[in-house]
């Protein structure tokens, strides 16, 4: 694409270059990995760069990803990975942007564009002077260095249907006769797939050679000259000897045959195992030389030695018989070398190399499912005034605010608002895992992924280019799978000495058979007629077990089982941010702290039952009935209604819709701000005729207002007492005539304010909310209610959906619930599980693992300090980011689910390793040749590649069993209709 970019002269003045972060995410794709040593060693090795951190690497995704200082790194990392003997590509190097922010309408985006025939028909001068005339609303890039030469990059500020990408594309092809399309890289997952064939047909390509090779020794080799009598004439033709000293034709045909396959199909093993080593040793490396010493190779090294040690003590063996002088013809009963040992060797790992390669893609396919789900196609309505007939177009060509048809049985081709007016039903379990379908009107969103039920509906377009509800799923999906549980670190530990110490094993059994040998402890018939005496007959000891140790499925156990469970979890519409660690620690958890509103409520559309407004005469008059419509109800109304306008919580949503419609006066307010967790405050400018008065004005809680002097009188605490008593939530709203008590917390205000409005809002507890708090109990999981309410509508709620009023904390501010979890986790465990204490202290108990449940931004404390932070998928951006998991649907019952999932995923997780690990534990000593006393019973290294194939792939297969998970048979019982119940947020 070098020969795409505009000459300086030219163009310069029409190429912008990307400005540059001082922070920038990396993904790249990597192939080569065959195990957890694979990934420890890439990951050391790229921490020895200054300037790349959080380093993440990930086998089965076939991906790493780090952040950088400087994008010149890019270079360097992939340089390094290459270097070691792995694949590496670059798939993004994207700049580090804060959190939450999302494209709007007419903002700008970036696009690549496929113009076919770019250098031939139409030279990339010409495609940019074509582009002039959109003026400023569109600039040409810099490619990128990996781009194709018939891309071209550009920015453009969209404003449908007017300046679309369409217009663009129109525009081009109009200019010259060439074919003009969106352009997208290879996504991590299509590198993935790639990765995954390319090994599984190199790995079947040499699995072939040692196939074809394999038949022949068998013949001759096993056959032949063992199976067969001696005096077979096919068996004496082999036993002869053949050019030099006493070696048999059936030895050179045995060399012969296993040279390619020891050079060839085992040269994967023999590479990267020397790279491993070169780059632990290699003058810049910065390993320590216990490091180098105690901690060194991966699984790659092990085989190496394996086939190595068969194969070169074969040639010493060959090469002893070549040196002795020819006494007859036949020279030989049987072989008695290892050439057979080193192709069925090659052959029985690679075949389990495929088998554990191929489940691997299965295990990894979970985030490929989820991108199925997109659609290719949409039906774009051209004109709004006319709207009877649509245009099929890529879903490449929308941007936002296009108005888009949705028939029955199809997906929104991206997410959207519903514009018509009639309503229809929606399928959306495959993105929440809700079982029932769900009624979409005029105004709600709908989703890429969901099916349309009923009839066709027209759509407005709010979300596309990686920011839709899927996308965002599938993101989370493939972050949650790089982060590793805790039991992983377990893995670490034992993989990263496992190679010493199985070199260590396998030279200790060597000596030790080769001492009782020489010693004469084993009696002379038991070497038999070996050409290379004791010294090769005991080798065969070592071989084995250089073989059958295998970490791989140690080190499989975890990321496999967590691999499918995160699929599974989004299948059941539970996105795992927080990886293997959430998974470890949902599993183990005592207590669920849940929010109020909008957890246990339903938080959407609560409603304002009371409304009592004080005239500025009669403010502290008890017989105030707040019933007056003056000038000033409609001031206080404006001013409600600004201040609600600032803020997303369920209450200020009430107070909106409350005051929408009511006559108001036209207020000023500038500096509107919101507290979490206390309320909302700002500065408004009310006219009554020629004058002018400047105010302060806060809403909120009780609490806060009363720390800014607003008290209310008599009849107003009686009448907040008796809305408490009654479950509603209750907002306050003070007001003062001058503006500088308007002062963040906690510093003391100035002039105290005046009460002015009470309000009380009522909002339903969700239908599900008590019989998930009762299935909770069963299992033996505490739970307690925080709130920033007041401590008889926390109480009142908690009693509905059936927590104990003792486990009730409320009037608590958003940092004060951190701490609040934080005390509960300190904690004894068996306490929190309700179990009677052992004993008087309760020493080597351990503390327990708290969850909380929340949706706002006032839960985000929370979510960040417990073990497990769980967002409802209704929740704020900042309660999501905060979040180790997302409930995608509103309905509770997710989180029975997600308990019972976290259980199995990580009891699996235990089976694996703790397989795998008793696996090892039996046939290494086995190899090494404890039972051969019994019998003269041994463990052929032949037989020992195929046990060791089997360990690995045995682990993968049983988290793949893990895809047959079935939801409790307790959440298919109906829950019954909706409770209404007042209660607040």
């Amino acid at each position: 694409m070098e020969s795409a970019k505009p000459s300086k002269a030219d163009d310069d003045s029409k190429v912008l270059q990307p400005p540059s972060e001082p922070l920038s995410s990396v993904q790249l794709a990597v192939g080569g990995m065959t195990c957890v040593a694979c990934v420890r060693t890439i990951t050391d090795a790229v921490s020895e760069l200054e300037g790349v951190s959080e380093i993440s690497v990930n086998q089965l995704g076939k991906s790493a990803s780090a952040v950088v200082t400087r994008t010149s790194l890019v270079d360097s990392m992939v340089t390094l990975i290459e270097d070691i003997g792995y694949e590496c590509q670059v798939i993004s190097v994207t700049p580090i942007s804060p959190a939450g922010t999302s494209r709007q309408v007419g903002s700008t985006r970036a696009v690549a564009l496929e113009i076919k025939g770019m250098h031939r028909i139409f030279s990339p001068k010409d495609v940019i002077d074509t582009l002039e005339q959109f003026g400023p609303n569109l600039t040409v890039l810099k490619p990128h260095t990996s781009d194709p030469r018939n891309v071209l990059r550009l920015n453009y500020s969209p404003h449908a249907p007017e300046f679309t990408i369409r217009t663009i594309l129109s525009a081009i092809s109009a200019a010259s006769p060439v074919e003009v399309s969106m352009w997208h890289p290879p996504s991590i997952d299509d590198l993935a797939r790639i990765i995954y064939r390319r090994e599984q047909k190199q790995l079947l390509l040499r699995l072939l050679i040692a196939v074809i090779v394999a038949i022949p020794i068998f013949i001759i080799g096993i056959v032949y000259m063992s199976l067969v009598k001696e005096d077979n004439p096919v068996r004496r033709y082999f036993d002869q000897s053949l050019w030099v000293g006493a070696v048999s034709r059936g030895e050179w045909v045995l060399f012969i045959l296993a040279t390619p396959v020891m050079f060839y199909s085992a040269e994967a093993f023999h590479r990267r195992s020397l790279q491993e080593l070169w780059f632990l040793w290699r003058p810049a490396s910065r390993a320590s030389l216990a490091t180098r010493f105690f901690r060194f190779g991966s699984m790659n090294l092990l085989i190496s030695l394996g086939v190595s040690v068969a194969y070169f003590s074969s040639v010493v063996e060959l090469a002893i018989s070549a040196s002795r002088s020819r006494t007859n013809t036949r020279v030989t009963s049987g072989s008695k070398t290892y050439f057979d040992s080193v192709v069925f060797l090659t052959m029985f790992l690679l075949i389990g190399r495929f088998i554990e390669a191929f489940s691997k893609h299965q295990a990894a396919n979970a985030v490929t499912l989820l991108g199925k789900l997109r659609s290719s196609e949409a039906l774009l309505v051209e004109n709004i005034l006319s709207s009877a007939s649509s245009l099929e177009i890529s879903t490449d060509l929308l941007e936002l605010g296009d108005i888009v048809r949705i028939p029955p049985g199809a997906t929104p081709p991206a997410d959207g608002i519903v514009v018509s007016s009639e309503v229809t039903y929606f399928d959306e379990g495959s993105l929440t895992g809700e079982s029932r379908n769900v009624a979409k009107s005029k105004g709600d969103e709908i989703f890429v992924g969901t099916i349309n039920k009923l009839r066709v509906i027209d759509m407005r377009v709010e979300a596309i280019d990686g920011e839709t509800m899927l996308e965002q799923v599938i993101d989370a999906v493939r972050q949650g799978q790089t982060k590793r549980a805790p039991i992983e670190r377990i893995v670490d530990v034992v993989t990263s000495y496992f190679v010493p110490v199985v070199t260590a094993i396998a030279i200790l059994t060597w000596v030790i058979w080769l001492s009782l040998g020489l010693s004469g402890i084993l009696p002379p018939d038991t070497l038999s007629d070996s050409v290379g005496g004791w010294p090769i007959w005991s080798l065969e000891f070592a071989i084995s077990v250089f073989v059958i140790a295998c970490p791989c499925g140690i080190g499989l156990a975890a990321p496999t089982a967590l691999l499918v469970g995160s699929g599974l979890a989004a299948k059941h519409g539970i996105l795992t941010r927080g990886g293997g660690e959430a998974f470890q620690e949902a599993s183990q958890i005592d207590v669920i702290v849940f929010d109020k509103t909008g957890t246990l409520t339903e938080g959407s559309e609560p409603k304002v039952t009371d409304e009592i407004i004080h005239s500025p005469s009669t403010e502290k008059d008890p017989g105030d009935d707040g019933n007056k419509t003056s000038k000033w109800s409609g001031q206080v109304a404006g001013v409600v209604l600004q201040l609600a306008s600032g803020s997303s919580h369920p209450l200020c949503v009430s107070l909106r819709n409350h005051f929408h419609g009511h006559p108001s006066s036209t207020v000023i307010g500038s500096d509107i701000e919101e507290l979490p967790g206390c309320g909302m405050k700002g500065k408004f400018r009310l006219t009554q005729g020629d004058t002018a008065t400047e105010i302060g004005a806060i809403m909120g809680n009780e609490t806060w207002l009363s720390e800014h002097g607003a008290i209310p009188n008599q009849h107003d605490s009686e009448l907040l007492h008796r809305m408490k008593l009654e479950g509603k939530s209750v907002v306050l709203l003070a007001l003062s005539s001058q503006e500088e008590s308007i002062v963040p917390l906690p510093a003391k205000p100035g002039p105290p304010f005046s009460i002015a409005a009470l309000f009380a809002v009522a909002d339903p507890v969700r239908a599900e909310a008590p019989w998930v708090i009762t299935q909770l109990h069963s299992q033996g999981i505490e739970t307690w209610m925080i709130s920033g309410d007041n401590q008889i509508t926390a109480t009142a709620v908690a009693k509905l959906v059936g927590i104990p009023s003792a486990n009730v904390i409320a009037g608590v501010l958003p940092p004060q619930k951190a701490d609040k979890i934080r005390w509960l986790q300190t904690l004894p465990r068996i306490q929190a599980a309700g179990r009677k204490r052992i004993g008087k202290n309760n020493s080597g108990v351990g503390r327990q693992i708290v969850a909380m449940v929340g949706d706002g931004i006032n839960d985000a404390p929370a979510l960040t300090a417990a073990d497990v932070g769980i967002a409802m998928g209704s929740g704020s951006d900042i309660a999501l980011s905060s979040a180790k998991f997302i409930l995608l649907s509103s309905n509770l019952r997710g989180l029975l689910t997600l308990t019972d999932l976290s259980r199995k995923v990580f009891n699996r997780i235990k089976f694996n390793f703790g397989w795998a690990t008793v696996y090892n534990l039996i046939t290494l000593p086995i190899a090494a040749g404890v039972i051969y006393p019994a019998g003269h019973a041994r463990l052929n290294p032949v037989w020992s590649s195929l046990a060791m194939a089997l360990s690995s792939t045995s682990v993968v297969c049983s988290s793949l069993l893990l895809r047959l998970y079935k939801e409790p048979k307790y959440l298919d019982v109906d829950q019954g209709s909706t409770t209404e119940v007042k209660l607040e947020a």
